[in-house]
């Protein structure tokens, strides 16, 4: 079954070997699956000199998969990187009674766990070549040695089967059998591949198992708030959006600014971890989609009162109507009714004002604010216990007079705690070096670049540009965000405006503005994310702080 040693100078075997180191390093440092088993395939057919070769790898049907094939006589390559999909079926290690199969010489490789060395495949015995015999008829070709060999991992599992075809000698080009040489090599090079497939595979499941985890958390979030749920999937891909437009602007202050694969990795990681800590944030808080909102929304109780105050005047103007008639004054009567009807369309105006003013718009004016005071004390009305109260309490003045959005003071320092937590989180997390970044790019998008932001006051020059990245698309994507329960999300010329001013003041980063600005970041992700309605035209010499790109 070995095929017969072929005769290879010294010089040539340690050429091989130098090969073999070299394949290792390179096969222990490619990140990617799919070009990992195609330089499996590569490296095996280079150092045994063969024309082509199958990889295989095992399925949990525990089937052979087709998963990589080259033969440079025919010019083939499909799997792996090619695009072109292989159209056999996998090769079945047991039959439908559940016996194993060895006819096929690849699953006879994996149940003996031994190399299958064949200097002939037509003339061999034993094994069902007839599937490689039908192959050669439509295609021209001569399938003559083969090598099987298969592949293990750490825990002595195979887990794959290398076959290879058609050794040709070195100095004359001709089909020959694979030496016993060619098999140790190959078989050092399963060893090696095996195990670098193994820690990738490994790799990747630990790194699917972090991230699903870290989806767990944001999902947790999302069933206390679909609004925050959002946020958590919108922000990451912004930054990133804006990142990669950074890495690709080659003009401004940021043209030397690059990102590796890695530091790509480390900021989405640092995006989808951004908000974390809003799992311990009141849901009655991040909802609060009106001032008066607690677990409902207490307008309704306003619009009692006011039912209240009117039945008041309903009953006093009966009592004094009927005192007038009685001295039959009919004018005090008629007079009472316009007064009445004057008192009453007062008081829809101000409970309408009162309902404008719970929405909570951009901004509540000082007007506005002494008219919710004045209301308050205006009318008084008796409470559930019969007692004579001022028609608005303390704390729903404190709520109605919000000059913007819909969150007091100590409610907006509960959400603003967020970002406190998310850093203690994060800081907590023994990070692998790759990833140590991660906590100060999260815990970085609600500092300004004037030192005047939360929870550190650092200033732009203590961020780095991935910290900065995420305090622009964190801001941009509130701005334009359409599922808030305060407010509309905003169209593109809006929000852009407003950030053009938060550039102007110092609140964001001006070299990312521009590159914001520059690239069309808005417009990439606008396509994907808002409502057509609010992709408006963007007139950008409108839009404050813009500056053109420099020749």
């Amino acid at each position: 079954m070995n095929g017969t040693s072929r005769p290879q100078d010294v010089a040539d075997l340690l050429k091989r070997v130098e090969q073999l180191n070299r394949i290792g390093v390179a096969l222990s440092q490619e990140k990617d699956i799919t070009r990992l088993l195609e330089a499996i395939l590569v490296a095996a057919k280079d150092i045994t000199n063969a024309d082509g070769g199958t990889l295989y790898r095992m399925s949990e049907e525990r089937t052979l998969r087709f998963e990589i094939m080259r033969n440079d006589t025919l010019g083939m390559a499909m799997g792996g990187t090619s695009g072109v999909e292989i159209p056999f079926y996998p090769v079945y290690l047991y039959d439908k009674e559940g016996k194993p199969i060895h006819s096929m010489v690849a699953a006879w490789t994996v149940h003996h766990d031994r190399s299958v060395n064949i200097a002939d495949a037509y003339t061999e015995e034993g094994f069902d070549f007839s599937g490689t015999k039908n192959f050669d008829k439509k295609t021209g070709y001569r399938s003559k040695s083969f090598l099987t060999v298969p592949m293990k991992n750490h825990e002595n599992e195979i887990i794959g089967v290398l076959q290879l075809i058609n050794c040709k000698d070195r100095r004359t080009g001709e089909v020959v059998a694979f030496s016993q040489t060619d098999q140790q090599f190959a078989e050092s090079l399963a060893s090696q591949a095996a195990i670098a497939l193994t820690n990738r595979l490994l790799i990747n499941h630990l790194e699917n198992l972090f991230e699903s985890f870290i989806n767990l958390i944001n999902a947790a979030i999302d069933d206390k708030s679909p609004y925050t749920g959002g946020h958590c999937e919108r922000v990451p891909m912004l930054t990133m959006m804006l990142a990669e437009a950074v890495n690709n602007c080659k003009v401004g202050p940021l043209r030397d600014f690059t990102m590796t694969d890695k530091d790509r990795y480390e900021l989405k990681i640092a995006g989808l971890l951004h908000d974390c800590g809003k799992v311990t944030t009141p849901v009655h808080v991040v909802d609060k989609a009106t001032k008066l909102q607690t677990i409902f929304d207490r307008v309704h109780l306003l619009e009692t009162r006011f039912e209240v105050v009117k039945r008041d005047l309903e009953i006093a103007l009966r009592d004094a109507r009927l005192a007038a008639l009685e001295r039959h004054d009919g004018q005090e009567a008629e007079r009472l009714q316009r007064e009445h009807e004057q008192k009453l369309a007062e008081i829809d105006a101000e409970r309408e004002f009162l309902r404008r003013a719970n929405i909570g718009g951009e901004a509540m004016g000082d007007a506005d604010i002494e008219r919710v005071r004045a209301i308050a004390s205006r009318y008084q009305w008796r409470d559930v216990e019969g007692r004579l109260a001022n028609f608005l309490t303390d704390e729903e003045v404190t709520n109605l007079t919000i000059r913007a959005g819909t969150l007091t003071a100590e409610e907006r320092q509960i959400i603003n705690h967020h970002i406190e937590v998310t850093i203690q989180m994060l800081e907590a997390l023994p990070w692998p070096k790759h990833l140590k970044h991660v906590p100060e790019y999260a815990g970085g998008h609600h500092e300004r670049m004037d030192g005047k932001g939360y929870p550190r006051g650092l200033t732009r020059g203590q961020m780095s540009v991935q910290a900065r990245c995420m305090g622009i698309a964190d801001i941009f994507e509130a701005l334009t965000a359409k599922d808030r329960p305060y407010k509309k999300g905003k169209t593109l010329s809006e929000s852009l405006t407003i950030l053009g001013r938060f550039k102007l003041n110092g609140h964001v980063d001006p070299d990312l503005f521009d590159v914001f600005v520059w690239e069309k970041v808005y417009e990439k992700y606008a396509k994907q994310f808002l409502d057509p309605e609010q992709i408006d035209e963007v007139d950008l010499s409108r839009i404050p702080g813009y500056a053109p790109p420099p020749a």
